[in-house]
């Protein structure tokens, strides 16, 4: 079948799933293969569920006669280049996201700000590989009048062939720090990898981009591109500008349009200064594309965050900062020194393994020590292997399981405690044993 008759298709049922557990009547089915599973043996049982056709790239799965078998050369493939099939057929802004840290709480902010104006189809969750990508792109449709999606990598040249897929109008890296670095081989390759963005929007007479204009490296990659900025005041080529007013427990800071009088000031539900610079990307692509100063700052305002990225939970017992979706060694150490900040008696941490450091993990770990030794915190708990082998005068664990062991026998009260670690590790477990 031709990329064209499968697009035809695809307008006939726009409903696109990979999982066979979630089937819709008249959805498309596409059998992705894995590491652990292949997608191919499913493809009967999705039909038996109600989707229309099965893209398969297994012939021996096909049913000799029966149409609903779409037998492609490979799966993945093909489900991007439908995606990026359905993307030209949109001309309303499209703002690709990607980043070290902060990708996902920025482009739920930028979305959320966005939508004040625009009907904004965005990416759900932190659904950012080459599999989430085109999954959102498909999601496009008339109704919509801007897109927001994400972009997320681990390796060279990832960033490169998603923004193909994208074709992004709008571009914003949040930052490049260490992460991933296993991948990228080093935090040069990691800002190569990121600039991959700002590479393809070059290639566009239109290409624009929102630059953090405080960020050293991301301005020495930024040459030949049309730069909207943001940032701390005192830059008269910024179009916003916002600082930190207080943050105690949540992040409250003010902001204007450079040239105006008067601030702008709002209390946000996020925790951590660091967040300054996710929250002034969003100030600042809302003032581009015009809403309103007043809905900017209820949007920022009502942004709840989820997904343990910097939430405040309260238990029976404890106030928490779960932020323990993701660590690497430039977001741990933000997070560190925004706690140890924070005007509270009795502070404890838990931290968990930074994962994916390659040859440097060692060291970074150390350092992560070090900071600690002298951060006068009531309490430290550090969890995994490559923290144990480090070795300290703090508690170490080998894994989770080993804290909600020790959690039976040694409970916890009247602390504020900061949980943070790697996915990998899941500490995200922990808050409801605190």
């Amino acid at each position: 079948m031709k990329m064209s008759q499968l697009y035809e298709l695809f307008l006939s049922h726009p409903e696109v799933t990979t999982d066979s557990r979630r089937c819709w009547p008249g959805s498309l089915f596409f059998a992705l293969k894995g590491d652990k599973f292949d997608g191919n043996g499913y493809a009967s049982a999705a039909l038996s569920k109600g989707c229309a056709y099965v893209v398969v790239d297994d012939p021996d799965v096909v049913v000799t006669g029966d149409e609903r078998y779409i037998l492609v050369k490979n799966v993945l493939e093909t489900l991007q280049q439908l995606a990026q099939e359905h993307r030209k057929h949109f001309s309303y802004p499209v703002l690709q996201v990607t980043g070290t840290n902060g990708k996902t709480t920025t482009k739920e902010l930028i979305t959320a700000v966005l939508r004040k104006k625009y009907n904004v189809q965005a990416t759900l969750a932190n659904y950012n590989n080459h599999i989430g990508v085109p999954k959102t792109l498909l999601r496009l449709n008339r109704g919509n009048r801007f897109a927001v999606v994400e972009t997320g990598a681990n390796h060279p040249g990832e960033i490169k062939a998603l923004s193909e897929i994208v074709d992004p109008d709008y571009g914003l890296i949040t930052n490049v720090g260490k992460a991933h670095l296993e991948g990228f081989g080093s935090f040069e390759g990691v800002i190569r990898t990121k600039g991959e963005l700002y590479d393809y929007l070059r290639k566009k007479d239109s290409g624009c981009i929102f630059l953090d204009g405080d960020n050293p490296y991301l301005g020495k990659i930024s040459d030949g591109l049309k730069i909207i900025k943001y940032g701390v005041p005192g830059h008269k080529d910024y179009l916003v500008e916002g600082e930190v007013v207080n943050c105690n427990p949540y992040l409250h800071m003010h902001w204007r349009k450079v040239g105006d009088m008067n601030w702008q000031e709002v209390e946000t539900k996020l925790i951590g200064t660091y967040n300054l610079q996710n929250v002034l990307a969003a100030v600042c692509v809302g003032t581009y594309f015009g809403v309103a100063a007043e809905y900017i700052c209820a949007a920022l305002k009502h942004y709840i965050p989820k997904n343990d990225r910097s939430e405040l939970r309260t238990t029976a017992s404890n106030r928490l900062i779960v932020d323990a979706y993701n660590a690497n060694p430039t977001s741990m150490s933000v997070a560190l020194s925004n706690f140890k900040a924070m005007p509270e008696e009795h502070k404890m941490v838990i931290l968990g393994d930074m994962r994916e450091l390659g040859s440097v993990s060692d060291d970074e770990h150390q350092k992560i020590v070090d900071f600690l030794k002298n951060a006068g915190f009531e309490k430290v708990w550090l969890v995994g292997e490559n923290f144990k082998k480090i070795g300290s005068e703090f508690q170490c664990f080998n894994d989770v399981e080993e804290v909600k062991e020790f959690l039976k026998l040694n409970s916890l009260k009247d602390y504020l405690i900061l949980i943070k670690g790697s996915n990998a590790t899941h500490l995200s477990v922990l808050p409801d044993l605190l």
